[in-house]
């Protein structure tokens, strides 16, 4: 296994044109458009990191905080938090920029956790990373506690079927 790597080395960062066709009827951008860019970005930054094809595990909050509307400029930031042996969690923070005024507001927060696979599509080992900003190291200190909630969901989750 290869030393940590720094977050930063793998973040990422795409930027999109908010266009008639990704809103509703009310101009804002559909909420599943916004969560298929979150799910893009956190693959890329997690391929980034590891170096590998990646799957996602699960998609473990997202916060819808503003809606960004036609003609917005829509940023996109994703980071891996932290590792786990096989898997990745991904934080995607997403803000739209006004084209005339320059603002930016943030529009939704998300975590991910994707996996890293082999050509046979199994698990595979991933590198650690080292959080660099004040942020990345408190998501990265928090990150036994949502994986416990997660496992508690994916049992909850197995005990309906």
């Amino acid at each position: 296994m290869t030393e940590p790597l720094a977050a930063g080395v793998a973040r990422t960062i795409q930027t999109k044109l908010v266009l008639p066709p990704d809103t509703n009827h009310l101009g804002t951008i559909f909420g599943g458009t916004v969560l298929a860019y979150i799910d893009e970005i956190a693959a890329i930054t997690a391929m980034r990191h590891s170096g590998k094809a990646v799957v996602t595990a699960s998609i473990d909050t997202v916060n819808f905080l503003s809606s960004a509307k036609v003609g917005d400029i829509f940023i996109l930031e994703g980071v891996v938090i932290s590792t786990g042996r096989t898997s990745m969690e991904v934080y995607v923070k997403a803000e739209c920029q006004q084209i005339e005024t320059g603002v930016k507001n943030l529009t939704t927060t998300a975590i991910l956790t994707m996996v890293a696979v082999d050509s046979d599509g199994k698990p595979t080992p991933v590198t650690g990373v080292i959080p660099e900003t004040a942020a990345e190291k408190k998501l990265f200190q928090s990150a036994q506690e949502r994986k416990q909630r997660r496992m508690k969901v994916n049992e909850y989750a197995k005990e309906l079927c």
